[in-house]
């Protein structure tokens, strides 16, 4: 398993991600929107360098140049709703990209414990394609782990996994270390937060990024 993070280097990712961050700016929820979908083009073209390619002749008006095309089949999946601005960022760079969908919720018990409910998924086949899950705050982990494991459960073994998400804190990221296979899997994070409170929001974080999106539920 292989770790980026790309808040370890400056880049114009950092920017754009202290403007999510940022209680001000992310009072404009077009704006926030806007800055998840760049995350998307970052984390995309990113990941993008570790597919595989494959030669073809390309005629031009002038002759023929040998150009290099991308010959992996890309799975793009996110976590309704939040996911949702990030994901549509990565698909405007993995354009010819099969798209896949999870609604998750958490069902709370007794004293802030809760437990992951997925209630919804569409995928296409992902067996041998490269698949790319996302979801902007990786708090727990929970989510992405048992996501993960119901695609591949229902719809094949992918030939590499890409985990991405802008947010993670410590403990989530531990997590999915632990529980994730080892072998074909990279993890895509923007920062790693030490905090997570006992309610499982992350500290700093940036808030609750599907209300931040699209309106308190």
């Amino acid at each position: 398993m292989t770790t980026y993070v790309f808040a370890e280097k400056d880049s114009l990712f950092n920017a754009v991600l202290a403007e999510l961050r940022d209680i001000h700016i992310q009072k404009d929820a077009m704006r926030f929107r806007y800055n998840l979908e760049r995350l998307g083009y970052m984390f995309a073209y990113e990941i993008s360098k570790t597919l595989s390619y494959r030669q073809e002749e390309v005629q031009t008006p002038l002759g023929i140049s040998n150009c290099k095309v991308l010959d992996d089949q890309i799975v793009l999946a996110t976590v309704l709703r939040a996911g949702l601005p990030l994901h549509e960022g990565m698909l405007k760079i993995f354009d010819k990209a099969q798209n896949a969908f999870i609604a998750a919720f958490r069902k709370y018990g007794r004293n802030y414990k809760f437990t992951i409910q997925l209630e919804y998924l569409t995928s296409p086949v992902i067996e041998d394609k490269i698949l790319i899950l996302s979801d902007p705050m990786l708090a727990t982990g929970s989510t992405i782990y048992l996501t993960y494991q119901e695609l591949v459960q229902q719809k094949g073994t992918p030939k590499y996994c890409h985990i991405v998400s802008p947010i993670a804190s410590r403990e989530g990221y531990e997590f999915l270390c632990r529980k994730l296979p080892q072998k074909g899997i990279s993890i895509w994070l923007g920062a790693i937060d030490e905090e997570l409170t006992t309610k499982s929001y992350i500290v700093p974080g940036l808030g609750d990024a599907g209300n931040l999106a699209y309106g308190d539920k």
